[in-house]
Formats: structure tokens, C-alpha cells, sequence
């Protein structure tokens, strides 16, 4: 986007971060948009489609947009939750602690509850202008396996997640993202693993070098996603944050579309 399409683009999502605009409330129609933030329709509603591709906005008729959000969808009435009495750590080092904590559900008797606790982790979906997304082809000894993953890491202490986002893919692939951007953050496992996932896409990256990351560096390459769900039936694609960030781009390429 241009100068005055990115300017619209914070405007509107300002708009909504702040709250003038709440979840389910209609935005201003295209035609109060286009004058009162001064852009040409057409450019406009390549904002509008971009804000609709990051699931801030939704379109409900013709020209008109509401806030993601406020879905029909009612929230359970608040349960009590699980009691924690304590914990004790049963073996620890810089990746990984395992701990016993003592736990009561309502209605059922304390028991100890094994936790692993992980690192927190970034990961991002670099997409280009032809429809491609940059992954790395890489063997995992775990599940003896070699598979296609997108690139990302661990979060260091008092690093920013996005900034970990951008270090490792440039790390790993040799190419620095134009540009990060949020998706979600989600727990893997959620019943015993503690270890915070967070996803990220970029548009648009620029080749810097050769990969630095010689543990992680696999087979860099640039993946048409129309190959991904191929990918995926025949088990080609690896880990969690993998499949989360490519299932919401080709979600969000088929909302686009509609």
C-alpha cells in the first residue's frame, strides 16, 4: 500500500483498537469513509479487504463493514474453576521444567497433576506478491521425520515476540520480513503443556544472505500455497504453529474471496 492507503489502513484499525468502534458495530459506509478520510473508493476498499483478510472487520452488505466480534455466539455463565494448593518442580534446566502441582476440581478430589513447562515461542508465515509462502524443509529426530515448517524460535527474556518473529526468520532462511503481523497466541497443549505459541504473518520479505542459524537452517524455500493442503493430507507439514498459521492464511484467502 501507499502512503495515503497505509495512513487509512492505522486510521481505521486505530478505530477499532481504541474502541470507538466495538465488536459487531457497523463501521461508517464507504462513501463517509472515502470522504471524510480523503482516499478513492478503489483504494479504500483495498484497506477494507486487507483489515477483512486480519479478521478486524467483517463485510455484511454491499459497502458497508462491522467490527469483528459480537457474534451471536453467548459466553457460559462463569464456572468455578480448578483449586491450585501448591506446586513442587521435579526436575528443571534452560529448556524445560516439569512440575507437580497439587490441584482440586470442583467436586472431585485433590490429586498432584504433572505440568511441562516450555518456552515461549514465535512463529511467522512469510506470504510474497505471488502467492507463496517461505518454509524451510527440515528432518526432526523426534518423530524421525523430515517435513516442511515455517520458520520461528524462542522468545528470549525481555524480547519482544514480533522482534523474535523477524530475528528468526532472517536467522533461518537468509530473508527479512518487510513486516510482522499478529494473528494469535494459543497453547499447543493446553491440558499439560505450558508453552505459549504465537503467530504471525508477513507480506513481503528481502533477501539479506545465507542463513547464520546452521542448527536450524534446512532447505529454504518459497512454497505455492495452492501446494498446502496437499501438503498437509500427505503429512508434509510439521508442528502445531505450522498448521495453525497456514490453516488462518487459507482462511483468510477464502474469506478475501467471497
Amino acid at each position: 500500500m501507499g502512503p495515503k492507503s497505509t495512513r487509512v489502513y492505522e486510521t481505521i484499525r486505530s478505530w477499532i483498537e481504541s474502541g470507538k468502534y466495538g465488536p459487531g458495530e457497523k463501521l461508517p459506509s464507504e462513501r463517509t469513509m472515502s470522504a471524510e478520510l480523503e482516499i478513492g473508493r478503489t483504494a479504500l476498499r483495498q484497506v477494507l479487504a486487507r483489515l477483512a483478510n486480519e479478521r478486524l472487520i467483517t463485510a455484511h452488505d454491499r459497502s458497508r463493514y462491522r467490527v469483528a466480534g459480537g457474534g451471536a455466539v453467548a459466553t457460559p455463565a462463569e464456572l468455578e474453576p480448578w483449586t491450585v494448593h501448591g506446586s513442587r518442580t521435579v526436575y528443571e534446566n534452560r529448556w524445560v521444567d516439569v512440575d507437580l502441582v497439587d490441584v482440586e476440581p470442583p467436586g472431585v478430589a485433590r490429586f498432584e497433576h504433572h505440568v511441562v513447562r516450555l518456552q515461549h515461542v514465535a512463529i511467522t508465515a512469510v506470504l510474497d506478491a505471488e502467492e507463496r509462502v517461505l518454509m524451510l524443509w527440515r528432518y526432526r529426530f523426534v518423530p524421525e521425520q523430515w517435513g516442511w515448517e515455517l520458520p520461528g524460535g524462542i522468545v528470549d527474556e525481555g524480547e519482544d515476540a514480533a522482534a523474535t518473529a523477524a530475528r528468526e526468520t532472517e536467522e533461518e532462511t537468509g530473508w527479512r520480513p518487510t513486516s510482522v503481523e499478529h494473528v494469535v497466541t494459543y497453547q499447543p497443549m493446553i491440558g499439560m503443556v505450558d508453552s505459549p505459541h504465537e503467530i504471525f504473518v508477513a507480506r513481503g520479505a528481502e533477501k539479506v544472505g545465507d542463513p547464520t542459524d546452521a542448527e536450524e537452517a534446512g532447505h529454504v524455500a518459497w512454497v505455492p500455497l495452492a501446494d498446502v493442503p496437499g501438503l498437509m493430507a500427505e503429512g508434509k507439514l510439521m508442528g502445531s504453529g505450522t498448521l495453525v498459521a497456514l490453516l488462518h492464511v487459507l482462511a483468510s484467502r477464502t474469506t478475501a474471496a467471497q
